[in-house]
Parts: C-alpha cells; structure tokens; sequence
C-alpha cells in the first residue's frame, strides 16, 4: 500500500450490504482521480450477522483492530432479524462501534434531491437542507443505562452527562459555524423535553453553557413533539439541530421520509479519533440478491466521508470529490425519470450506479 493512499476500512455487512459497497467503492475511487485527492486503498473487513453466525463473533477483534487503523471507515449495513443472539436481540454491532470508537456525534443531513419525489407537495420542499445531529453515546441508548424488567415492570435510564452534553454541542456550533460559511443560516438548536426530564434539563443548561462561547451562532430550543410536527410543516426553515440519543434516532427517520425514504438517507458517526459512514436504512434481506437495492445514500455516505477526510487532512482534492459525487447524484435525478424501486420505480442498484457515474462523467466532459 502506496504512503500517499488514504487508508479505508469497508465493512459491506450483511444483505444488500456488498451490492451496495462496490458501486459505492467504484465511484469514490473515480471521482478522486478526477479531483487531485490523494489515492484510497479499501480493506474489506468482517463484521454482521452473518460473520456471527460463521465465527461466533459479530465485531472480531481484528476488524476492529483494522478499524482503529485506517483514515475513515465505510459501511453498509448490517444484521438479520433471523439471526440473532441468545438473548433474541438482533446483531447490530454498528452500535457496538459508537461506544469501542467513541462515536459520540451522529450526522444526519436532510437534503432534498432534485427530482426525487417527496411527501410533501409544498415546492419549498426543494429548499430542504438541514443536519440533525444526534449525541451517540449516551441518552437512553448509554450502556451503563441498560434497563431491568421483572415480572410487574420495566424500567430504562437515560444517561446524561456533562462531558458528553459539552462536546456534542461544540461539534454542533462549529458543524453550524462551517455551514454558515456556506451561505446557510447558521442557526443551532438544542431539541429535548426539558420541561418533563430533568435529565434534559440539565442538557440544556449545559448546552447554553457552551453556546456563550458562539456569538456568531444564531441559538434556539424546542421541545421534541413540537418539532417532530415543524419538521413536516415547514422543514426548509431549520439549518441545524442537536438532540439526545433516542431523540434522534426517531427524528432522523422523519428526515429520510422527508427526502423521499431511507434509500436517499446518508449518514456519520463521528468522534475526535474516528468517523464512520453509512446509510441510514438496513440490510433488507428481503431483497437481497435481487438487484433491487437503492445506493444512492450509500453513495451519498461515501461523498461525506471524502469530505470529512478532505477537512480533515487538509486535501481540497479529496473534499471535491465528495461534492462531484453529490452533485453527480443531483445531475442524475434531476430530470423526475430515475425512479428507484423503494419508491415505486423500477430503477435497481446497477441503473442507478450507471446514471450516477454517467453524471459524473458528464460534469467531467
């Protein structure tokens, strides 16, 4: 392996999980070459429910060891509502990576792709894009909360601290303060329920603690049901957004039903040693084989990736690819006549990997 090469761990996972990494690979690996960033070598490694069901293990040591090693990590999806552990909880070590990697900041963005169909008639729906970050570490997803049921309840903690609150809210004010950059608002909110948790409360006090050193920073609060109704009625008015654990894993569905579905949904884990991309939705092993699959958020994962790595390291080149896949991804859709199969198309993972990379093509010549 070349010393210039940027190192990339691939965990393709279970399902549709291989028939969407490779497109996914082939793309960022052209784009790159056409942009002046530094060369990526991939290791595919090991990892699902698949490899647990083979080895025993869902997260061998040496795929996390891999992991550890490598620039950036990219993943498909993982696990099999068929297989699971004893206890018949399902195989989800893409979680378990959150907390061996601290992973504590998720990164959602919501972004309307031209010419994809959408939900909302409104034509301020092209206008969508926000990013809602969600603490990943902690809340009611905290393992030291792991909850106790008995025969006459079940009981959950919900961890907040004020370490963890501090960070992911700085990593929110500089996300708002890059896109502010970028022409967008530079607006941050802090979504919670502070008026029934204390534990939430207490989010927010330290939330505002951190926003005093962001006056550049336009600050605001919701409270979560609030916003979960917003999100449908005016969604182009949010720039970012910030919230608990749970909070965000819900509110993060909404924003992919608002861009058309989970098959357009991309998404980060990032800490402040290692980043992991994915898309948003599963393995789908009901079409799994079939060619059925939408890449499209994977390949919009591998866009932000490179420019996460770009940023990073300092590499334009690298960042620019990330944009040319997003833009291809744009170019290809935007005449309405892609229509993928998750959303009542008959556009499967090869047409779409071929209109994307014919798009790249064409802003090229």
């Amino acid at each position: 392996m070349s010393e210039e090469s940027f190192r990339i761990a691939v965990f393709p996972g279970d399902g549709i999980g291989n028939e969407i990494t490779e497109p996914c690979v082939e793309l960022m690996q052209r784009a790159v070459a056409v942009s002046g960033g530094r060369s990526l070598t991939f290791e595919w490694l090991e990892a699902g429910a698949d490899t647990y069901k083979k080895t025993g293990t869902a997260l061998p040591e040496a795929s996390v060891a891999a992991a550890r090693a490598a620039d950036a990590i990219l993943l498909a999806a993982m696990g099999d509502p068929a297989i699971r552990y004893p206890d018949g909880t399902e195989i989800v070590p893409q979680i378990d990576m959150r907390f061996i990697l601290d992973l504590y900041a998720g990164v959602r963005p919501v972004r309307t792709i031209p010419g994809v169909r959408t939900p909302l008639a409104d034509p301020r729906t092209a206008d969508i894009d926000f990013v809602l970050v969600r603490e990943s570490t902690e809340g009611l997803f905290a393992p030291e909360g792991r909850g106790e049921v008995t025969a006459e309840r079940g009981t959950d903690s919900m961890i907040v601290t004020r370490k963890g609150v501090d960070r992911v809210s700085r990593f929110s004010f500089e996300l708002a303060r890059s896109r502010k950059r970028q022409g967008h608002r530079g607006k941050l909110e802090l979504i919670d329920k502070a008026n029934v948790f204390p534990s939430l409360a207490f989010m927010r006090e330290v939330f505002d603690a951190a926003a005093s050193d962001y006056p550049d920073i336009e600050t605001g609060h919701a409270y979560v049901d609030a916003r979960a109704m917003q999100m449908i009625q005016r969604p182009w008015e949010f720039d970012v957004m910030v919230t608990e654990n749970m909070f965000g894993d819900i509110l993060s569905d909404l924003g992919a039903g608002l861009m058309g579905g989970l098959g357009f949904a991309p998404s980060a884990d990032i800490g402040d040693d290692h980043a992991v991309f994915q898309p948003c939705h599963g393995t789908a092993p009901d079409i799994a084989g079939k060619g059925l699959a939408n890449p499209t958020a994977m390949f919009l994962s591998g866009a932000m990736l490179l420019e996460w790595l770009g940023e990073r390291r300092g590499e334009a080149g690298t960042r620019a690819a990330g944009r040319l896949i997003r833009e291809a991804v744009d170019d290809a859709f935007r005449g309405g006549d892609l229509v993928t199969c998750d959303i009542g198309g008959d556009a499967g993972t090869a047409t779409v990997a071929k209109a994307v990379s014919d798009a790249l093509e064409a802003r090229l010549g």
